[in-house]
């Protein structure tokens, strides 16, 4: 009888299964593959093997049952009798270490990875993001799927060049630091604290989020004069700008800030119209309250503009192939 055993090069050789180890000890001959990773686990655990090119001739003499070490991949073929028997398997999130192999090999073989940095890679760090939302609006998960690991790709660059720079921190760090964020954040999940449904989540999570900018503070000495921590800090103001304002008005909104602050002048809102567009001033402050209603309608206004793009895009091209 010949057992095929499969294994995920992404599971530390030795960490196999029970009915794995059985079987290695148990089989009348161990057969595989020169360099296989798992051998120098075998040689620990005193399991003699033969290294051959293939089990077909060498299990097919053999009496009692045969264990071929299939080479770590890809699901091995399976001769007509034999079975297949899995020692390891990966968890969810594995092929992520795949990942992190490929990029180390690029920044180490590959002429134009190499030279990349954290700024030459900075355009692609802005323009991936917006790429993945075009794949999502055009409902094509595939592309979406694609787009998506275009941008993994830049999280994964950028923990690399740090890992070089000796800048503290690799690509573990930066899941670390991410799940320990996310625990953090939700104690409802990961503690013992109640809440009555998403938008006391939304509350509980700006709450901690300010004691977090506090820690900080106290920790790198901030003098006693300093500005208070604030409801905007944090904001990336190099975002769109109709998304900056969107932004800066959710975090006014859920910190308690008027929101009759978004006419710009202070005043309470009259019809929420935009005013008489007098100057370049006066047309930032329209397009400002716009957002403004926008968001009192339930909507997001960079969603809806993008919306309204599409259909003047698609009113073109009728208009050209009329």
């Amino acid at each position: 009888m010949l057992i095929v055993l499969a294994t995920s090069p992404r599971v530390a050789p030795g960490l196999l299964s029970l009915a794995a180890w059985r079987a290695l000890r148990s089989a009348a001959v161990v057969l595989a593959p020169a360099g296989h990773p798992q051998l120098p686990a075998l040689d620990e655990a005193g399991i003699a093997y033969r290294v051959v090119d293939t089990h077909a001739q060498e299990a097919a003499g053999q009496d009692g049952t045969a264990v071929w070490l299939a080479p770590p991949g890809n699901d091995p073929v399976v001769p007509p009798g034999a079975r297949l028997l899995r020692g390891s398997a990966d968890l969810p999130g594995a092929h992520l270490i795949d990942l992190v192999a490929t990029m180390d090999r690029l920044r180490r073989e590959c002429p134009w990875d190499a030279r990349q940095t954290h700024q030459s890679l900075a355009p692609h760090l802005m323009e991936e993001p917006y790429e993945a939302l075009d794949a999502l609006e055009s409902g094509d998960q595939e592309a979406f799927r694609e787009e998506l690991g275009d941008v993994l790709l830049q999280v994964a660059f950028h923990a690399r060049i740090a890992a070089e720079r000796d800048d503290g921190y690799d690509i573990d760090d930066v899941a670390d630091g991410i799940v320990a964020k996310l625990v953090r954040r939700h104690p409802h999940v990961f503690a013992d604290v109640p809440v009555s449904g998403a938008d006391e989540v939304t509350r509980n999570w700006d709450d901690i989020k300010k004691q977090e900018k506090r820690e900080r503070a106290e920790r790198a000495g901030a003098a006693a004069s300093a500005d208070p921590p604030s409801a905007l800090d944090g904001v990336p103001f190099g975002q769109p700008a109709l998304a900056l304002a969107a932004q800066l008005q959710r975090r006014a909104e859920r910190a308690g800030i008027p929101a009759a602050l978004a006419r710009l002048d202070g005043a309470q809102a009259d019809d929420g119209a935009p005013g008489d567009g007098g100057g370049p001033g006066d047309i930032g402050r329209d397009l400002f309250r716009l957002v403004a209603r926008a968001r009192a309608a339930g909507l997001d206004p960079e969603t809806e503009l993008r919306a309204a793009a599409r259909r003047y895009r698609d009113l073109v091209h009728g208009w050209e192939r009329a």
